[in-house]
Order: C-alpha cells, then sequence, then structure tokens
C-alpha cells in the first residue's frame, strides 16, 4: 500500500538545522546559581498527526523537587505549538498513570501513560524499561514510547500507525562530577551505553575517555591543547561520527560551562579515513579471535550528515 506523506512545513528529506539546536535552554549562569540542578532529556520525533507530517517534542526533566515529561506537537502553519504537561513528582501514584487530551489545529489528540513500574537507570530522567507513553491521532498511535507496546494497544483500543514515527535527534543535559552516561540507539539493532570520562584536575595532564557498551574508544591526552576535535569510531562494523568541545570544562569557572557532545551515524565522506593508515587504529577483539565489531579510526572533518544526532550536554559540578 502505498501512503502519500502530505508535508507543508517540512519535507521528510530536508535536513534538519542541527547546528541551530545546540543551544542550552538555562544560561550558564543560571545553571551555576541553581542548587538543584536539571537533568533534561529531549527528543524530537517526526509523527504523522492529522494527515501531516509534524514535529512532536518529548521533554523529560527531574530536579530535587520535580520529575516531570512534557509533549509538543508542532504547528504547520506557524511557530505556534500545541502541548501538555504531566508532573510526576511530588504526585506520587496517582499521576503515573493517566490521559491527558488537547487538539492540535481542530484534531483531537490523546496522550495516554503508564509509569508506575518504570525503571529510571542510572537515575536520569526519562525511563528505560517498563512503560508506555502512547500519542493517539484518528484511533491510529502516532507515537508510541516504551517497551510495553502491548499494555498501551489494549488500554487506547487504537491500531498502529500506518508509518512509524521516527527519531530525529535526542539532547540530553547531564550532571556530574567526572563521568556522564547517556543511552542512544543508532541502528534498528538494540540501544548503546555511552559514557565519557574525564580527568581535568590534579597534577596529571587532563584526559578524556569515551566508550560505548563498556569499550574505549576514543582517549584524549592532554586534553588542554585538544578540547576539540572529532573522530570516526565503528560500532557493529557501522561507522558513528563523535565530535566533542570540552573548553569549558578547562578554561571556564566551575558550572558557568559544559561539555558538547555529538554523535552522529553515518560515514565519513573520503572512506579512505578507514581503509587507509592504521595510526590510531584499534581493532578490539573477543576471547575467541574475532573482532568484536567495536574500534576507533581517525576522521576526516568533512562527513555526511545523517537523519538522527545525539547531543550530550555535559556539565561538570563540584
Amino acid at each position: 500500500m502505498s501512503f502519500g506523506r502530505a508535508i507543508r512545513a517540512q519535507s521528510l528529506n530536508q535536513q534538519f538545522p542541527l547546528a541551530e539546536r545546540i543551544t542550552v535552554e538555562e544560561p550558564a549562569s543560571a545553571a551555576a546559581a541553581n542548587k538543584t540542578a536539571q537533568s533534561t532529556v529531549t527528543c524530537v520525533y517526526q509523527a504523522n498527526i492529522a494527515a501531516y507530517w509534524r514535529n512532536v517534542t518529548v521533554l523529560w526533566c527531574k530536579n530535587l523537587m520535580n520529575h516531570s515529561f512534557s509533549i509538543k506537537v508542532d504547528s504547520l502553519e506557524t511557530d505556534f505549538h500545541y502541548s501538555c504537561k504531566i508532573d510526576l513528582k511530588p504526585w506520587h501514584f496517582w499521576s503515573k498513570k493517566g490521559y491527558k487530551s488537547f487538539e492540535v489545529e481542530g484534531n483531537q489528540v490523546e496522550v495516554y501513560w503508564d509509569l508506575r513500574s518504570a525503571k529510571f537507570g542510572t537515575g536520569g530522567p526519562e525511563p528505560c524499561a517498563d512503560y508506555y507513553v502512547a500519542l493517539v491521532s484518528d484511533e491510529e498511535v502516532v507515537l508510541l514510547l516504551g517497551d510495553c507496546k502491548k499494555k498501551a494497544y489494549k488500554r487506547t483500543k487504537s491500531r498502529p500507525a500506518l508509518v512509524d514515527a521516527f527519531l530525529v535527534y535526542k539532547k540530553e543535559n547531564v550532571f556530574a562530577k567526572r563521568s556522564f552516561s547517556t543511552r542512544a540507539k543508532f541502528d534498528e539493532r538494540k540501544e548503546h551505553d555511552i559514557v565519557v570520562e574525564s580527568s581535568t584536575t590534579g597534577p596529571r595532564d587532563p584526559e578524556m575517555w569515551i566508550s560505548i557498551d563498556g569499550i574505549v574508544l576514543i582517549h584524549v591526552r592532554n586534553l588542554q591543547w585538544k578540547f576539540r576535535g572529532n573522530q570516526t569510531v565503528l560500532v557493529n562494523k557501522n561507522p558513528l561520527q563523535v565530535l566533542w568541545d570540552v573548553h569549558d570544562w578547562l578554561f571556564s569557572s566551575p558550572g558557568m560551562g559544559h561539555g558538547l557532545f555529538i554523535f552522529k551515524p553515518g560515514a565519513p565522506e573520503s572512506e579512505s579515513d578507514i581503509e587507509g593508515s592504521n595510526d590510531g587504529h584499534r581493532d578490539t577483539f573477543d576471547s575467541d579471535g574475532s573482532t568484536s565489531g567495536y574500534y576507533s579510526t581517525r576522521s576526516n572533518a568533512n562527513v555526511t550528515s545523517p537523519e538522527f544526532c545525539l547531543f550530550l550536554h555535559a556539565w561538570k559540578i563540584e
């Protein structure tokens, strides 16, 4: 069955202005002054709602006093958007399962959620298992988050969408002393654990390590000279561009700036960077002698623009 994607505001083939999306919602000075640092995860999807593909933003927020998530659907004609917010804390139990509805340009959109048994991994604001959040329009589940899909379809009494929504980019603000972790899905296989660790104080020269699924793929020595850079790593034999800028870790007052990391799936523009010199190349072998599919290689600055990007804002705290 062919399905025409009627899009007026944005085309699926249009490249999103990713460079314009790396700003932080809260100024650095405000973050430093705010004792209750707020961790946030922002996910932007494209979903078919009321016959048009629209941006749907899901924002998870958590601090010492509050834990909430909100859903925003962009209008096609203007910068206006339609949204609803659900507070999970301090209203502990009864707000963890619920239903809300709102209108998007005259069309009713319903939000169903069940987070009563949700697991939140390392304490971040976004759940990682045993939950669902479903967005319903015209009796179709146009966006479904979480792993309890059967429960979601049963409760909403709605059919799956003809074409699934897809994730455009994810942006996360993480607060820690030296180790920053997140999760991301770069292909259809599985989510990957990403950890950025740093040593920026003490008598030794500053260093930084970036690991995926427990394997260190990037090790940057003399970070004071290499605080900006990019490198290509291969995860399950798929190239992943990694870019970083940690200037503020080294040259700003504590809490006044963040490190920025961008993870962009896709091959480098020049394949010779992978097939050429072995400088900086490191295969990781399993116990049986076969390659694990994770290794690091030098990267060219010119890379392709993928459909998905992960932005990690790493805020150091004392």
